[in-house]
């Protein structure tokens, strides 16, 4: 692994307002956090502060793992004063100044997570341990995010998650030092439910393949504890190995049976092989029980549509934020990665690129890099401007609570971008659970862990 240095340029902006509605972000006092132990983990000394991103760079979600190195870069770049600023110009917080965090360089370090907990937590380890990374951040499958965030928690770094969507990570399986931007399986389920009842009515029979991991887990039960609900019948359920690239012989028993209805709980790679599979089996042309054949994606991304290409098409599913909103947060983050690489951001970059702002400017407004300072900052946030529209970090469980979009696949794409429509963006009341609720029940949050 190698440090990146990037070069620091003056201050873009100063100040403190709050959005729309939204509190005036709090100012902590750094001074009592020194004063209060004896340090903290990779406290930074001299000029700089180096991050840890830590994604899969291959596997069967390296897409994603590229996509989100892109984004660090830029975030990176950002916080530095580099480039045109991105999101820092639109959040509502305005407690970054692009002269990197408390005034030092951001520096950073990569690790590959391959997909795999026991690789993405030696990664992470060597990025604190031997490069003094001071917060870790990453991933793209939920397995790796409960896995990294338990070590993070162990070690005394701040974890700020990147794609995971299992309802674990911040369920049964959170941790004080571990936070989540992206949305998560049950609120997939609350928002697809009724678009779902609308197009295919609420007589269906459903057949379920699952990835067999905790991601996969959770979608399966919020999809079909959501769909259940309205009437549906759930006639199969088969998990799958995350290592399987060829699902044709999951596919011929749900010939054999009488769904009418596939849910495919896959993501990235493996959702593209399935799909495509499902297709190359003549599923799309069915009729059963009187009713043409549909396929469902529970979580989507615009690069999956892109592997799996015109076998989207009317396919419906969710997505954490997509290119084409036209918030002003989402508008800035668009053309300055555009700028940078060329093409739009997938949610991947957009959640990796958010998750470095908010525990950059969680510094800030702490004064301090002490991680305990850093989770009280988090704890209860609420901000605008990042996309998605207002959004709470909730104390209870670190959870974000934001609006959520159902999309499915465009008929008639203009570009190879332009694969996915949004359908609803289902406001964050409709996808907000009580902390306790049954899917996410059995966690602690712990005390905070400053580490040394």
């Amino acid at each position: 692994m190698s440090k990146t240095n990037v070069t620091r340029r003056g201050v873009l902006k100063t100040g403190a307002v709050a959005g729309a509605g939204l509190a005036v972000p709090t100012i902590f006092d750094g001074q009592a956090w020194a004063q209060a132990g004896t340090g903290f983990t990779n406290a930074p000394e001299g000029g700089s502060v180096t991050l840890g991103f830590n994604v899969p760079q291959t596997g069967p979600y390296a897409d994603e793992g590229a996509d989100e190195l892109r984004a660090y870069e830029l975030a990176v770049e950002h916080l530095n004063g580099e480039g045109d600023g991105g999101m820092m110009s639109t959040f509502s917080s305005q407690a970054l100044q692009g002269n990197g965090i408390l005034g030092k360089k951001v520096e950073y370090v990569t690790g590959d997570t391959q997909t795999k907990s026991d690789a993405a937590r030696a990664s992470a380890k060597s990025m604190i341990e031997k490069d003094g990374a001071i917060m870790i951040t990453g991933g793209s499958s939920s397995g790796v995010a409960v896995a990294v965030q338990a070590l993070c928690q162990e070690a005394g770094v701040i974890f700020m998650a990147g794609l995971t969507h299992s309802n674990d990570t911040t369920g049964k399986d959170r941790r004080r030092n571990g936070f989540r931007h992206f949305f998560n399986s049950y609120m997939s389920g609350a928002a697809l439910a009724p678009i779902l009842a609308n197009n295919y009515g609420t007589d269906r029979k459903a057949y379920h393949l699952t990835a067999d991991y905790n991601w996969g887990y959770t979608t399966e039960e919020a999809v079909r504890s959501s769909t259940e609900a309205m009437g549906w019948e759930t006639v199969g359920q088969v998990l799958t190995p995350l290592t399987q690239t060829d699902f044709s012989s999951y596919i011929t028993p749900v010939l054999q049976s009488d769904a009418d209805v596939l849910v495919l709980n896959h993501y990235g790679g493996n959702m593209v092989n399935s799909l495509t599979n499902a297709v190359q089996f003549g599923l799309r042309d069915r009729v059963v029980n009187g009713k043409n054949f549909e396929i469902i994606v529970p979580l989507y991304s615009r690069l999956m549509a892109k592997g799996a290409g015109a076998n989207v098409k009317g396919i419906f599913g969710s997505t954490n934020w997509h290119w084409s909103l036209q918030d002003e947060g989402s508008k800035a983050f668009v053309q300055s990665f555009g700028t940078k690489y060329g093409f739009p951001p997938s949610q991947a970059a957009h959640t990796c690129y958010v998750q470095t702002m908010l525990y950059a400017d969680a510094v800030e407004r702490s004064g301090s890099f002490n991680p305990c300072a850093v989770v009280e900052a988090l704890e209860g946030f609420e901000f605008d401007g990042l996309g998605n529209g207002p959004t709470l970090y909730r104390a209870e469980d670190h959870q974000c609570f934001k609006d959520v979009l159902v999309v499915k696949g465009k008929e008639n794409p203009t570009s190879e971008f332009d694969l996915l429509e949004i359908v609803e963006v289902t406001p964050a009341a409709q996808v907000t659970y009580a902390p306790d609720h049954p899917q996410f029940a059995g966690g602690q949050l712990g005390a905070c862990n400053p580490g040394a």
